[in-house]
């Protein structure tokens, strides 16, 4: 493995492993091009990673509050690697979206000056004419103070696959970017309209909360639970996961494990019971009960052993408190998080798994999927 640096389109330095040769040409011809052989160049491997840093740099810098908080964005094209001509469609429809989601933001009271965004490349793996690029984005935008009680940054980690076709003139062009996780939209990625599929009945039932900003923000009272330590666990282990605890990333996603390791941090008891008895809630060294790592499980064990209860508004929570989401409405809960900061104005920021996320404000969410359902518990 070769480290190859270069800059980012926002001006980070990023570093990222790059295999010169990923497929061996085992019958390749010395006139056949590199990309018919299987096999690509240290170059070219740099120029993937060099386009997909572009074109994820110019996603974010159209969320950024003004023109000149953007710094120059790398070029989306280089003498051997650009977009297709779809690609570049699809882009300008991507960065036309973002400016909408942008706009919407702004009517909730949110706004970012700047960010980082950096790119690491896994993977890339040719095979007869075609490239697929397994990458890492992480970004950190920065809020704009408009209340003055923001925190000082929201952060999260993608992960995307990128498709490269070759051209007859041995050139590459990009035609399809697509993310790989599960859960919530990273705020710089596109939405595409959400498939419904067949309604499901979940008992107990928990209740949609509303997601206008309420007239009078709600305090949460004291509890039995030492929510500061929830908070703490989950934004210590939202990037770097606790290797105490199996991961679940590539088994329907990690977020309500996550989710449930603070909420363990911050003082619930395991329940004893069998593991497929959404009545019980534990962990140990071999297996889990499925309340732990499935998200409606997770909600009808809560809410039928009054660990918490649904909030009428995804506004009144507070720290430690806990909010799902079902995307398409179908009545399946898809994505969970905790809350890990409430700011004075009463806007709580989510910390979560799939996509690993820092701090995202609850208006970014709701600016993402304005009409997906929202569930919050008061722990």
């Amino acid at each position: 493995m070769k480290s190859t640096t270069f800059r980012s389109a926002v001006g980070a330095v990023l570093t990222a492993a790059l295999s010169a040769v990923v497929l061996p040409a085992s019958a390749a011809s010395a006139a056949e091009s590199p990309a018919a052989a299987g096999t690509v160049d240290t170059a070219t491997a740099q120029s993937f990673g060099r386009l997909a840093d572009a074109v994820l740099t110019q996603r974010t810098a159209a969320l950024l509050d003004s023109k000149g908080s953007a710094r120059r964005a790398a070029p989306l094209a280089e003498e051997n690697v650009r977009l297709s001509a779809g690609q570049a469609r699809a882009e300008d429809t991507a960065l036309a979206a973002l400016r909408t989601r942008k706009a919407r933001l702004a009517t909730l009271g949110e706004a970012y000056t700047s960010a980082d965004t950096r790119v690491a490349v896994d993977r890339v793996r040719v095979e007869a004419g075609h490239a697929t690029v397994r990458a890492t984005e992480t970004t950190t935008l920065a809020y704009k103070k408009i209340r003055g009680d923001e925190p000082a940054t929201t952060g999260f980690q993608a992960h995307h696959r990128l498709s490269f076709a070759a051209t007859a003139d041995g050139k590459w062009q990009l035609t399809g970017l697509t993310s790989t996780d599960d859960g919530p939209l990273a705020v710089n990625e596109p939405a595409t309209a959400p498939v419904a599929t067949a309604r499901t009945t979940a008992l107990p039932d928990a209740t949609p909360a509303a997601i206008s900003v309420p007239s009078r923000p709600q305090t949460k009272p004291a509890g039995s639970y030492n929510y500061a330590a929830m908070a703490s666990y989950a934004e210590k282990y939202w990037q770097n996961y606790n290797p105490a605890y199996r991961k679940f990333n590539e088994a329907g996603g990690d977020c309500t494990n996550f989710v449930s390791q603070a909420l363990k941090a911050g003082g619930w008891a395991n329940k004893s019971g069998d593991a497929e008895d959404y009545r019980s809630w534990w962990y140990d060294t071999s297996y889990q009960s499925t309340s732990w790592v499935g998200a409606n499980e997770w909600s009808w064990f809560t809410l039928d052993a009054k660990r918490a209860t649904n909030l009428a508004n995804v506004y009144y929570m507070g720290v430690g408190d806990v909010m799902q989401m079902d995307f398409d409405k179908d009545g399946s809960k898809d994505h969970t998080m905790v809350v890990t900061y409430r700011s004075s104005s009463g806007v709580p920021y989510l910390t979560y798994h799939s996509v690993n996320t820092y701090r995202k404000s609850v208006a970014s969410i709701i600016a993402s999927y304005p009409t997906s359902a929202y569930y919050a518990y008061r722990t």
